[in-house]
C-alpha cells in the first residue's frame, strides 16, 4: 500500500524507500510486539500534504507510546531491534493516543 501511494503521489525513490520502511517497520513492531487478538484490525491512512505525508495507524494492540520508549541499540541476540530509531530518523511522532483500546499513532514525514 505504501509503494503505491508513494507512486500515486509522485514522491521520488528517496523518499518512497523511507516511506516504505517506516510503514513496514511499524506495521511488524504491531504485529510481533503488540498482542492483539488474533483478527482484530489494523488501520492505514497514508495523506500527502504539501511537504509531508503524514502516516496514521491504528491498532487494537496493547499500549504503546513510542514518544516515552528509550532506544537502546539493535538486539544482537535476536537481530532486528533498529525499527523505532529508523523511524525517529526518518518521521516526526506528530501524535500518539489510546482510545476504545486501540493505538492511534500519527506520523509525519517531509518530503521534497
Amino acid at each position: 500500500m505504501a509503494m503505491l501511494f508513494a507512486g500515486d503521489a509522485a514522491l521520488g525513490d528517496e523518499a518512497t524507500d523511507k516511506l516504505v520502511i517506516v510503514v513496514e517497520e511499524w506495521l511488524i513492531n504491531v504485529l510481533e510486539h503488540g498482542g492483539a487478538a488474533a483478527g482484530s484490525r489494523i488501520v492505514l491512512r497514508l495523506q500527502r500534504l504539501e511537504r509531508t505525508v503524514r502516516v496514521t495507524i491504528s491498532d487494537a494492540g496493547c499500549f504503546f507510546d513510542p514518544r516515552e520508549v528509550e532506544f537502546e541499540g539493535p538486539n544482537q541476540m535476536r537481530g532486528g531491534g533498529a525499527g523505532l530509531a529508523l523511524i525517529r530518523a526518518w518521521s516526526r511522532i506528530a501524535a500518539y493516543t489510546r482510545r476504545a483500546g486501540r493505538n492511534r499513532l500519527v506520523l509525519e514525514m517531509p518530503v521534497t
